[in-house]
Protein backbone atom coordinates (compact mmCIF):
# COMPACT_ATOMS: atom_id res chain seq x y z
CA UNK A 1 0.00 0.00 0.00
CA UNK A 2 0.91 3.70 -0.68
CA UNK A 3 1.89 5.96 2.36
CA UNK A 4 -1.48 7.67 1.48
CA UNK A 5 -3.51 4.69 1.30
CA UNK A 6 -1.97 4.09 4.47
CA UNK A 7 -2.88 6.98 5.90
CA UNK A 8 -6.32 7.06 4.53
CA UNK A 9 -6.76 3.33 6.34
CA UNK A 10 -5.69 5.40 9.74
CA UNK A 11 -8.36 8.22 8.96
CA UNK A 12 -11.01 5.67 8.37
CA UNK A 13 -10.41 3.98 11.43
CA UNK A 14 -10.30 7.11 13.48
CA UNK A 15 -13.20 8.97 12.20
CA UNK A 16 -15.53 5.87 11.17
CA UNK A 17 -17.89 6.26 13.82
CA UNK A 18 -18.34 10.20 13.64
CA UNK A 19 -22.03 11.75 13.88
CA UNK A 20 -20.96 15.42 14.20
CA UNK A 21 -20.42 15.63 9.85
CA UNK A 22 -16.87 15.50 10.32
CA UNK A 23 -16.69 11.38 9.06
CA UNK A 24 -15.46 9.81 6.34
CA UNK A 25 -17.61 11.33 3.56
CA UNK A 26 -16.95 15.07 4.46
CA UNK A 27 -12.63 14.09 4.72
CA UNK A 28 -12.99 12.39 1.23
CA UNK A 29 -15.30 14.97 -0.28
CA UNK A 30 -12.36 17.65 1.15
CA UNK A 31 -9.49 15.39 -0.41
CA UNK A 32 -11.70 15.80 -3.36
CA UNK A 33 -11.66 19.39 -3.28
CA UNK A 34 -7.83 19.58 -2.48
CA UNK A 35 -7.74 18.20 -6.11
CA UNK A 36 -9.58 20.61 -7.84
CA UNK A 37 -7.26 23.15 -6.44
CA UNK A 38 -4.32 21.41 -7.15
CA UNK A 39 -4.87 21.73 -10.66
CA UNK A 40 -4.11 25.45 -10.36
CA UNK A 41 -1.86 25.24 -8.15
CA UNK A 42 1.39 23.31 -9.47
CA UNK A 43 3.97 24.16 -7.78
CA UNK A 44 2.38 22.58 -4.05
CA UNK A 45 3.02 19.33 -2.65
CA UNK A 46 0.67 16.66 -3.66
CA UNK A 47 1.34 14.75 -0.56
CA UNK A 48 1.03 17.25 1.64
CA UNK A 49 -1.92 18.40 0.80
CA UNK A 50 -3.58 14.96 0.84
CA UNK A 51 -2.07 13.97 3.73
CA UNK A 52 -2.75 17.34 5.82
CA UNK A 53 -6.60 16.71 4.79
CA UNK A 54 -7.53 13.17 5.38
CA UNK A 55 -5.98 14.42 9.11
CA UNK A 56 -7.28 17.12 9.49
CA UNK A 57 -9.85 16.17 11.75
CA UNK A 58 -8.30 12.92 13.86
CA UNK A 59 -7.39 14.77 16.79
CA UNK A 60 -9.69 18.10 15.94
CA UNK A 61 -10.75 18.87 20.12
CA UNK A 62 -14.32 19.88 19.33
CA UNK A 63 -14.15 15.58 18.45
CA UNK A 64 -13.13 14.88 21.41
CA UNK A 65 -14.42 15.06 25.75
CA UNK A 66 -11.15 16.45 26.89
CA UNK A 67 -8.30 18.83 25.44
CA UNK A 68 -6.06 15.77 27.30
CA UNK A 69 -8.18 13.39 24.75
CA UNK A 70 -7.27 15.57 21.54
CA UNK A 71 -3.65 15.63 22.44
CA UNK A 72 -3.30 11.69 23.25
CA UNK A 73 -5.00 11.58 19.52
CA UNK A 74 -1.86 13.18 18.25
CA UNK A 75 0.18 11.57 19.65
CA UNK A 76 -0.87 8.84 18.28
CA UNK A 77 -1.06 10.37 14.90
CA UNK A 78 2.68 11.07 15.11
CA UNK A 79 3.79 7.87 16.13
CA UNK A 80 1.55 6.03 13.73
CA UNK A 81 3.46 8.47 10.93
CA UNK A 82 6.78 7.70 11.96
CA UNK A 83 5.94 4.34 11.82
CA UNK A 84 5.08 4.11 7.78
CA UNK A 85 7.52 6.00 7.99
CA UNK A 86 7.22 9.60 7.18
CA UNK A 87 10.56 12.23 7.80
CA UNK A 88 10.12 14.11 10.64
CA UNK A 89 10.56 17.17 8.47
CA UNK A 90 7.06 16.41 6.20
CA UNK A 91 5.50 15.39 9.62
CA UNK A 92 5.84 18.86 11.00
CA UNK A 93 4.80 20.30 8.04
CA UNK A 94 1.01 18.50 8.04
CA UNK A 95 0.91 19.10 11.44
CA UNK A 96 1.20 22.34 11.12
CA UNK A 97 -0.99 22.98 8.25
CA UNK A 98 -3.91 21.21 10.88
CA UNK A 99 -2.61 23.03 13.80
CA UNK A 100 -3.00 26.56 11.91
CA UNK A 101 -6.05 25.65 9.43
CA UNK A 102 -9.05 25.79 11.43
CA UNK A 103 -11.58 29.18 12.13
CA UNK A 104 -11.40 28.78 15.72
CA UNK A 105 -7.54 29.45 15.58
CA UNK A 106 -8.31 32.78 13.52
CA UNK A 107 -10.68 34.09 15.66
CA UNK A 108 -8.35 34.76 18.25
CA UNK A 109 -5.30 35.48 16.27
CA UNK A 110 -3.32 32.16 16.99
CA UNK A 111 -3.16 30.61 13.26
CA UNK A 112 -0.28 31.04 12.15
CA UNK A 113 1.09 32.04 7.91
CA UNK A 114 -0.22 28.75 5.84
CA UNK A 115 2.18 28.20 2.79
CA UNK A 116 0.11 27.08 -0.57
CA UNK A 117 -0.24 23.46 0.77
CA UNK A 118 -1.93 24.82 4.01
CA UNK A 119 -4.15 27.21 2.10
CA UNK A 120 -5.34 24.61 -0.12
CA UNK A 121 -6.27 22.02 2.97
CA UNK A 122 -7.85 25.40 4.41
CA UNK A 123 -9.90 26.21 1.28
CA UNK A 124 -10.99 22.83 0.29
CA UNK A 125 -12.09 22.50 4.22
CA UNK A 126 -13.49 25.81 4.30
CA UNK A 127 -15.63 24.99 0.84
CA UNK A 128 -16.89 22.05 2.68
CA UNK A 129 -18.85 24.22 4.85
CA UNK A 130 -20.76 25.85 2.32
CA UNK A 131 -23.61 24.80 0.00
CA UNK A 132 -25.93 22.15 0.23
CA UNK A 133 -24.41 19.37 2.14
CA UNK A 134 -22.91 22.36 4.37
CA UNK A 135 -26.28 23.18 5.20
CA UNK A 136 -27.27 19.02 6.14
CA UNK A 137 -23.84 19.27 8.18
CA UNK A 138 -24.75 22.34 10.16
CA UNK A 139 -27.92 20.91 11.24
CA UNK A 140 -26.24 17.60 12.18
CA UNK A 141 -23.53 19.15 14.49
CA UNK A 142 -26.25 21.32 16.04
CA UNK A 143 -28.56 18.41 16.29
CA UNK A 144 -25.52 16.54 18.06
CA UNK A 145 -24.71 19.20 20.00
CA UNK A 146 -28.41 20.00 21.76
CA UNK A 147 -28.72 23.14 19.99
CA UNK A 148 -31.46 25.27 19.13
CA UNK A 149 -32.14 25.46 15.58
CA UNK A 150 -33.66 28.42 15.33
CA UNK A 151 -35.19 31.57 17.67
CA UNK A 152 -35.95 34.81 16.33
CA UNK A 153 -35.17 36.37 20.07
CA UNK A 154 -31.39 34.92 20.02
CA UNK A 155 -29.28 37.04 17.71
CA UNK A 156 -26.22 36.31 15.82
CA UNK A 157 -23.08 37.16 17.34
CA UNK A 158 -19.66 37.23 16.42
CA UNK A 159 -17.17 35.68 18.27
CA UNK A 160 -13.88 36.69 19.81
CA UNK A 161 -12.56 34.04 21.58
CA UNK A 162 -12.69 30.14 20.76
CA UNK A 163 -14.64 29.91 23.72
CA UNK A 164 -17.24 31.97 22.20
CA UNK A 165 -17.39 30.46 19.00
CA UNK A 166 -17.32 27.21 20.80
CA UNK A 167 -20.71 28.51 23.15
CA UNK A 168 -24.11 26.25 22.62
CA UNK A 169 -25.92 29.03 23.25
CA UNK A 170 -26.43 29.97 20.20
CA UNK A 171 -28.49 28.46 17.40
CA UNK A 172 -27.90 25.98 14.44
CA UNK A 173 -29.05 28.96 12.12
CA UNK A 174 -27.41 31.54 13.53
CA UNK A 175 -24.32 29.52 12.67
CA UNK A 176 -24.56 30.68 8.79
CA UNK A 177 -24.48 34.19 9.70
CA UNK A 178 -21.30 34.01 12.54
CA UNK A 179 -19.00 31.76 10.33
CA UNK A 180 -20.67 30.13 7.47
CA UNK A 181 -21.41 33.20 5.65
CA UNK A 182 -17.98 34.84 6.17
CA UNK A 183 -15.68 32.19 4.64
CA UNK A 184 -16.40 33.68 1.11
CA UNK A 185 -13.98 36.31 2.03
CA UNK A 186 -11.60 34.23 3.83
CA UNK A 187 -10.38 32.25 1.29
CA UNK A 188 -6.71 31.72 -0.04
CA UNK A 189 -6.83 30.66 -3.97
CA UNK A 190 -8.56 32.37 -6.85
CA UNK A 191 -9.87 28.21 -7.43
CA UNK A 192 -11.64 28.30 -4.26
CA UNK A 193 -13.01 31.58 -4.53
CA UNK A 194 -14.83 30.38 -7.89
CA UNK A 195 -16.09 27.41 -6.38
CA UNK A 196 -18.00 29.36 -3.69
CA UNK A 197 -19.74 32.00 -5.28
CA UNK A 198 -22.78 29.16 -6.11
CA UNK A 199 -22.85 27.70 -2.81
CA UNK A 200 -22.78 31.23 -0.67
CA UNK A 201 -25.69 31.39 -2.89
CA UNK A 202 -27.46 28.32 -2.37
CA UNK A 203 -26.83 29.27 1.70
CA UNK A 204 -28.77 32.57 0.88
CA UNK A 205 -31.50 31.27 -0.76
CA UNK A 206 -32.00 28.58 1.89
CA UNK A 207 -32.08 30.92 4.87
CA UNK A 208 -34.27 33.15 3.00
CA UNK A 209 -36.61 30.35 2.43
CA UNK A 210 -36.54 28.63 5.98
CA UNK A 211 -37.43 32.34 7.46
CA UNK A 212 -40.15 33.01 5.23
CA UNK A 213 -41.70 29.55 6.20
CA UNK A 214 -40.95 29.83 9.39
CA UNK A 215 -42.70 32.97 9.88
CA UNK A 216 -45.78 31.53 7.46
CA UNK A 217 -44.87 33.82 4.53
CA UNK A 218 -44.69 31.32 2.60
Amino acid sequence: MTHIELISDYMKQVLCNDDTGHSVDHINRVVALTDKLLIAEPKADKFIVHAAALLHDVYDDKLFESDTDATAAKEKLVSFLQSIPVSHDVIDQILYIIDNMSWSKTIEGHAKPLDINGQIVQDADRLEAMGAIAVTRAITYGAVKHRVLYDPNIPPRIAKTKAEYRNTDSTTINHFYEKLLLIKDQLNTEAAKQIADSRQQFMIDFLKQFKAEWHLEK
